[in-house]
């Protein structure tokens, strides 16, 4: 293979590798040439014979790939909300549904240049918070997580965008690091019991991101218990496709405003919006 050097002699010794092991071959061989050349694919489908350079870094990619590693790690490239963000292992993989995270979010703030204070808990790799900053300019956001390297490709997801001076990074568990009243809380926090078994290409993502206790939802008790202390005005936090009823039974005689649940786009439960 090391003797193939043209698109589409590449495509066809890809495919036929990735085959035994990955679902769509030949569409994942097209996506790693074109994020390995950085072109689109009328590109790629009108330059067959063109040849192609580092062939052996495109050959290590695909040796990852054949071994489930995600391509988003590979690639360090993932497209959310339209826009392209930097990853890398240490961080886990924003997933479409998380989107309608933000949309809710988007929708239950009514004057969208007024200067709130936002606080997500599990930054990650900062998607949420950039999303949500392009959205609200007046708006302060701080994002927290117990995660070192998450908060370092938070750090150049924030710069790519330039909103240095509007997000904020602070290393530390749920809100010990917030002393400042925050006006929205937001978070997609691990919500999978330990107990449950994932697909291997989830063993390359940080476990700390998905596992959320023996049961699962403790973590979200934990954002709820101290959003009621603290009289945090909103939350919207995303959750188990199976924990709607365990939140509700939560808060039953608990003070509070509104509880909107929402769905995602495989019409499971997927998150809620508490008005405190």
């Amino acid at each position: 293979m090391q003797e193939i050097t043209v698109v589409k002699d590449l495509l066809k010794e890809i495919t036929q590798t990735l085959s035994p092991h990955i679902e769509r071959a030949s569409r994942e061989a097209q996506l790693l040439l074109m994020a390995h050349l950085n072109v689109d694919e009328l590109w790629l489908i009108t330059h067959q014979s063109e040849v192609v350079q580092d062939v052996d870094k495109l050959l290590s990619w695909v040796k990852r790939r054949e071994k489930n590693e995600p391509f988003e790690y590979i690639t360090n490239s993932v497209s959310f909300y339209s826009e392209e963000f930097f990853i890398k292992e240490g961080a886990l993989i924003p997933r479409p549904e998380t989107e309608i995270l933000i949309d809710e979010v988007i929708k239950n703030v009514e004057d969208k240049a007024s200067a709130i204070t936002f606080v997500e808990v599990g930054i990650g790799s900062g998607i949420i918070s950039i999303i949500l900053a392009r959205h609200f300019l007046n708006a302060k956001f701080i994002g927290v997580d117990i995660s070192q390297d998450a908060l370092d490709i938070a750090k150049i997801n924030i710069g790519k965008f330039g909103l240095e001076k509007r997000i904020e990074l602070r290393l530390g568990s749920l809100l010990e690091p917030i002393e400042e009243d925050i006006d929205y809380l937001v978070s997609n926090p691990p919500y999978i019991a330990d107990a449950e078994v994932l697909e291997s290409n989830l063993d390359y993502e940080p476990q700390n991101a998905l596992f959320g206790g023996l049961i699962g939802d403790e973590i979200i008790q934990e954002l709820l218990e101290c959003v009621l202390k603290q009289k945090i005005r909103f939350f919207s936090c995303e959750m188990g496709y199976d924990q709607k009823d365990k939140i509700q039974r939560y808060l039953k005689d608990k003070k509070i405003k509104s509880l909107e649940f929402y769905k995602d786009l495989s019409d499971f439960d997927r998150g809620f919006t508490l008005k405190a």
